[in-house]
């Protein structure tokens, strides 16, 4: 594995173990924040309104995610999890919008356009195929595999028709 995408990998996940286990640990400082995404979640899909329970299973997805990315299992995988991830955390913990204290906005802005920045990494490393082909590359390569190995077995197939025919006039 080339050592850069090993330290990457290594160097995006404890944020994720670390902040998992502490939304495990700690859920309901979380919840009031949370609140403001998982209630219109609860509402479209008809889930149960409990904040601390999303908030519980965020930090399990970002445990998870981060283990896995730091080891190197499904790292494609773990990285779009983490992803999906910090994506409502982003917009429930950093929203600077509503931010009324100057000195309050700025850190909300800066946190929230760093975990910008981690998103862009985290889906980098979801499509990071490490050099080997992806299975898009490989089921295209298939199909035209197939397509040109059924050319064949037509133009045999005519070749022998052509010669049993020849058999059967002579």
């Amino acid at each position: 594995m080339n050592v850069i995408r090993r330290l990457g990998r290594e160097l995006l996940a404890p944020m994720f173990v670390s902040g998992g286990l502490d939304a495990l640990r700690h859920p309901e400082p979380k919840a009031a924040r949370a609140a403001t995404v998982t209630t219109p979640l609860a509402e479209t899909f008809g889930l149960p309104d409990d904040p601390v329970l999303f908030v519980r299973l965020n930090g399990a997805v970002q445990v998870a995610g981060g283990t896995l990315l730091a080891m190197g299992r499904a790292p494609r995988l773990a990285a779009l999890a983490l992803a999906a991830s910090l994506i409502p955390t982003t917009i429930a913990g950093h929203r600077f919008w509503e931010e009324s204290d100057p000195t309050t906005r700025a850190n909300s802005r800066l946190h929230f356009l760093k975990n910008v920045a981690v998103l862009g990494g985290l889906l980098l490393a979801s499509v990071d195929t490490e050099g080997k082909p992806g299975v898009a590359w490989r089921t295209k390569r298939a199909v035209g595999d197939v397509r040109r190995e059924a050319r064949h077995l037509r133009r045999q197939a005519k070749v022998q028709a052509r010669l049993a025919a020849k058999s059967v006039t002579s």
